[in-house]
């Protein structure tokens, strides 16, 4: 068992990953990466899963071996093509027609770094809209809510208008799957939750 205190250290800055990570009760600070967000990879899984690792990576190189660092990187995927951010609130109305009706896949992929050590994982999230009513539509996009979000809509905010079901988990949706973060951290130092409370408190 892990017995030496560590800090738990979130490379994002992402108030959405924030106020996820903080439902796990364990105390954490946050470092930002500054790593530029680009992978050679293709498959959703193995994109999510990179630039999670390269932002933890990155962190961590600045800290020191009692830091256990997590990552994070969470896309959006329509009929195999990947969907970042809308340029413009044009962009963003496109998007959302193209999602409308139909289910789509929310990827987050999760890097934990501690010292020389490495784990990844993903989570996958399968969400489907309804008709999206050209009214509603452009409240929507009047908000403004779109236009940082991957995909164009965040789950926890207006958008909810839009959906239908969501098969998975919904943290996993807004950014991070907070029940697995919590399972693959316990397994990843051996220690049940009382056991991360010890070490992260």
């Amino acid at each position: 068992m892990q017995k030496n205190k560590l800090k738990l250290i979130l490379a994002s800055a992402s108030p959405r990953r924030k106020e996820l990570l903080a439902w796990s009760y364990l105390p954490f600070e946050i470092v930002v990466s500054n790593v530029e967000e680009k992978t050679t990879f293709i498959d959703p899984s193995e994109v999510v899963v990179d630039l999670a690792s390269q932002k933890a990576i990155s962190v961590s190189e600045s800290l020191d071996a009692k830091s256990l660092v997590i990552g994070a990187d969470t896309i959006v995927v329509s009929e195999g093509k990947i969907l970042g951010k809308p340029d413009d609130k044009e962009d963003a109305r496109m998007m959302l027609q193209n999602l409308s009706n139909k289910e789509h896949d929310v990827f987050t992929g999760v890097c934990f770094i501690l010292g020389d050590r490495k784990h990844s994982f993903y989570s996958k999230t399968i969400v489907s809209f309804e008709t999206i009513d050209t009214t509603l539509l452009d409240h929507y996009i009047d908000t403004g809510e779109s236009l940082d979000k991957a995909g164009s809509y965040g789950i926890q905010g207006a958008a909810l208008g839009f959906i239908k079901q969501i098969n998975g988990s919904y943290s996993n949706v807004v950014g991070l799957p907070v029940n697995q973060v919590i399972k693959e951290l316990s397994d990843f130092l051996d220690v049940d939750y009382k056991g991360l409370n010890e070490i992260f408190n």
